[in-house]
């Protein structure tokens, strides 16, 4: 997510996803480089007769989720999106230039595989101790009770998870692992692996890292991740990508998925502005979508320490170097997706000593829940680093391979919730999203707002509001032990 930056179970039924072919070239339309639209036909209906007129209008379509009525079209008409309007089609919008960057979180450091080879008891893992997270939120507890059930599968939707890292390798669900770059599925292993990035190899460890003897564990290590792709090699998450990861997970048996990012290079999607709302309109359906397949979206709630339940002006947005940099005033009309849309378990941030990370995003009535995200920073009032007070997990490095490190943000709080929420639905069987969601949250531990303006770091001040259930940590820290007890 910015600063996240990067900084929510079904059978399985095939995903329609496909070429549809090459429509005619149209007659004096001016041709520009290629660029990539959603197109949507009117809420309920199919996409037969939008995507008649993507060819009329000189473009092809390279995926089709019929679920939700959406096309994913590419064209070189400079006059596309004019020219697809018309009976079928309610809505277009260009993606060009509305990819996120996905950026790792503040502080990474890695550690060098062959010192944390362990020789010992399988059950205690090496590095077990560097891992105050897991504790925090009573993981060991929790495992003496259930380690999680290899049926339920997590889908990591983010830079992919390196299928050959020795703490991940036996937790990865191949079969339902695929890469949706671009809008289209690819579930040849190489496309859903990492290539820039580890951020996902590191969400995935925090979900189910094995108890093998090696490195880590993680909070449901009994548990199965799958890799869904959603970050292309220049580090960016476009919406069409997003939306078919949705999908993917839906379709294929996915109960969860977390979601460590935010769509668009606006913080925030505001539906009043007419090139946002044809994204915003499109989220909304793959996620209702999801929900109605039986998946509880799990998302990151931001790392710009702002309050997402009030009105203030965004001047870091767009963050893709697309457009200038411009401040907007963010209304109800604007919300961070996926994390503000409906139905999705919102999870701010939050440190060793359970206070709200100084960088969490927050606010009444949209925080949902907090868990560890770690906060180098608390320890010496900002003046300096402590990088144990991160979360250690599993790497991955072009260069240098698999490997295990620290990072913190709220992308790292997310998967901590999925790996409870994992837990919970092992020894729970047959919840639906929303009893899912709910349970987390009458199981968190209830933690109280700080006293007036909270500043653990100068220039990162906070206010807290509620009681009970409050901003900065919504019903409390989950809590892997309440929920299989």
């Amino acid at each position: 997510m910015r600063n996240h930056k990067v900084i929510g179970a079904a059978s399985a039924v095939a995903l329609a996803v496909g070429l549809i072919g090459t429509a005619a070239a149209v007659p004096a339309a001016a041709a520009g480089p290629e660029s990539t639209y959603l197109v949507l036909a009117p809420q309920g209906a199919n996409t037969t007769a939008a995507a008649k007129r993507v060819a009329a209008a000189g473009g092809t379509v390279v995926a089709s989720y019929d679920q939700i009525g959406v096309l994913v079209a590419t064209s070189t008409n400079t006059a596309f999106e004019t020219a697809v309007q018309g009976a079928g089609v309610q809505s277009v919008a260009s993606t060009d230039g509305l990819g996120t960057e996905l950026v790792d979180d503040e502080t990474v450091a890695a550690l060098d595989e062959s010192s944390v080879q362990a020789t010992g008891d399988p059950t205690a893992e090496p590095l077990w101790g560097s891992q105050w997270d897991m504790e925090q939120i009573d993981v060991p507890e929790a495992h003496a009770v259930t380690t999680g059930d290899s049926s339920v599968v997590v889908g990591v939707l983010d830079s992919g998870i390196s299928s050959t890292h020795p703490d991940l390798a036996s937790q990865i669900a191949f079969d339902q692992s695929a890469s949706c770059i671009g809008g289209v599925v690819d579930t040849d292993e190489a496309a859903w692996n990492p290539t820039t990035s580890d951020h996902g190899t590191h969400v995935a460890g925090t979900i189910a890292a094995a108890i093998n003897g090696v490195g880590i564990a993680g909070v449901a290590p009994g548990v199965k991740v799958a890799s869904v792709k959603v970050v292309n090699d220049d580090g960016y998450i476009y919406p069409e990508a997003a939306i078919c990861g949705f999908l993917w997970a839906a379709d294929h048996g996915m109960p969860i998925t977390n979601n460590s990012y935010f769509i668009d290079p606006w913080e925030f999607n505001c539906v009043n502005d007419p090139r946002q709302r044809p994204v915003w309109q499109a989220v909304q359906r793959a996620l209702s979508y999801s929900q109605s397949k039986g998946t509880l979206t799990v998302a990151s709630a931001g790392n710009s320490n702002v309050d997402l339940q009030h009105k203030f002006v965004d001047s870091e947005s767009p963050n893709d170097g697309s457009y200038p940099v411009e401040d907007r005033t963010i209304t109800g009309a604007c919300r961070d997706l996926p994390a503000e849309a409906p139905g999705v378990v919102t999870v701010s941030a939050v440190g060793p000593t359970e206070q709200k990370s100084y960088y969490s995003s927050y606010g009444q009535g949209v925080v949902d829940v907090t868990a560890p995200g770690g906060d180098t920073r608390f320890r010496t009032g900002g003046a300096s680093s402590t990088i144990t007070d991160a979360v250690l997990s599993t790497t991955w490095s072009p260069t240098t391979g698999n490997g295990w490190g620290y990072k913190q943000g709220t992308s790292m709080a997310g998967p901590h919730a999925a790996g409870v929420a994992a837990l919970a639905l092992s020894a729970h069987p047959g919840m639906n999203p929303g009893q899912l969601a709910s349970f987390l949250e009458r199981t968190a531990t209830p933690l109280d707002c700080p006293d007036g303006v909270y500043e653990p770091r100068p220039g990162y001040p906070a206010t807290c509001t509620g009681g009970e259930r409050n901003g900065f940590y919504g019903a409390g820290n989950v809590n892997a032990y309440n929920v299989v007890k």
